[in-house]
């Protein structure tokens, strides 16, 4: 028997394992800086699943490794979730982890414990069936995500001083595999007037207005963004304004709103702050890249800018062709290369230190953030099969 087909017969065989050890991980509710109790979960897992070693770092990240080779992959699931929202838009509970006609439910099944449930399955195969190249494979249930895209990964970099060959993201791409998304970055920008009385509003200078007139010309900016063939098109939002005034008989002299700015290829960090200042240029405004500083539930308090670079890996790298040959092998099909719409932590892993990544996970991502979130049992099963492939021909 070939190594795809016993891999891939294994993968079926521990489908139950798989999708029991999801459900298990679904109903414990795991936000940013609150993952202890699902990081401590999948460590135990991985120990049973025979891992070499599996530990929690200083962020809080669990991580398991197989193997001691020469060449290092890692395998990225981040474990946080997003909140469950209005109860009412859920048809089950989103807590409850129920496995259900083919599919297993709740909060964080597709975005995106599905992918850390998928690994440990892989982790368990390869060490069934024995590593056979020179490689080292880290197992990564990554923390913070949702709040800081790429943050746990600085973290991995530069303090744990793992930095793998090769990154298999397993966020959800509905079984394809993507090589890339658009970056983003988040601005303030702070408008100060001068307050008076409402009654004689000439006499003040309203700070509200400025920022009226500059969000016309962002809202103008956001049309005339560049396109890129693949990845699409760069955009900016204001998606909040607040302001403040001595009272509301009074001139506001303070306004500001926030900017969600997503950028295509070639955009970077600083073309995007200098549309901005040319809009504000002759305003008594500020223009602020944000900054992220948390605490993890470690108790360890680190941060970074909120600037999370475009990434693009060319279809033609290694890294995309392994995952092409290893779907091809595996599942007897051309797999769909395509590209995430929203954000990953391949923002920092590729856009900031250039390690290549591939993206490859269970359930489709218009599942995240939304109610009633499930992932078919198929794709978990596919996705461990994956994983342990890609690996063990890498």
């Amino acid at each position: 028997m070939k190594l795809s087909e016993s891999i891939f017969e294994l993968a079926r065989k521990y489908e139950s394992y798989t999708s029991t050890n999801l459900s298990k991980l679904i109903q414990h509710k795991s936000l940013s800086s609150n993952e202890k109790e699902v990081a401590s979960l999948i460590k135990k897992m991985m120990e049973d699943a025979g891992f070499d070693e599996a530990w929690i770092d200083g962020l809080g990240n669990v991580i398991g490794r197989i193997g001691n080779g020469k060449k290092v992959i890692a395998i990225d699931g981040h474990i946080d979730t997003v909140d469950i929202g209005n109860i009412d838009n859920w048809d089950f509970d989103p807590l409850g982890g129920e496995i259900k006609d083919g599919y297993v439910l709740g909060r964080g099944s597709a975005d995106q414990t599905g992918g850390p449930a998928a690994f440990i399955t892989a982790g368990k195969i390869l060490k069934e069936i024995g590593l056979t190249n020179d490689v080292t494979i880290y197992f990564i249930g990554s923390v913070m995500e949702e709040d800081c895209d790429g943050l746990c990964w600085k973290y991995i970099v530069e303090e744990d001083k793992i930095k793998p060959d090769c990154v298999i993201v397993t966020e959800p791409t509905n079984l394809n595999i993507y090589r890339g998304h658009r970056g983003r970055m988040e601005i303030e920008v702070s408008f100060y007037g001068l307050s008076a009385h409402g009654a004689a509003p000439e006499r003040g200078k309203n700070a509200i207005y400025m920022a009226s007139k500059a969000a016309l010309e962002i809202e103008k900016l956001n049309e005339r963004l560049t396109t890129d063939e693949f990845l699409g098109k760069g955009s900016v939002t204001i998606s909040e304004i607040v302001s403040s005034s001595p009272s509301l008989c009074a001139v506001s002299d303070f306004c500001k709103f926030h900017l969600d700015r997503r950028l295509t290829k070639g955009e970077d960090k600083n073309l995007a702050l200098n549309q901005i200042e040319e809009i504000v240029k002759g305003m008594n405004a500020k223009v602020e890249l944000l900054n992220y500083k948390e605490k993890a539930y470690t108790g360890l308090e680190y941060g970074m800018e909120k600037y999370f670079p475009t990434w693009v890996i060319e279809e033609n790298d290694f890294v995309i062709q392994n995952g092409v040959k290893s779907y091809q092998e595996l599942f007897g099909e051309k797999p769909i290369v395509d590209k995430w719409t929203f954000s990953t932590n391949g923002v920092v892993i590729n856009g900031i230190y250039g390690i290549p990544v591939i993206g490859f996970g269970p359930g489709n991502e218009v599942m995240a953030h939304a109610p009633n979130e499930k992932v078919p049992v198929e794709h978990l099963v596919k996705a461990s099969a994956f994983y342990a492939y890609y690996c063990s021909i890498f």
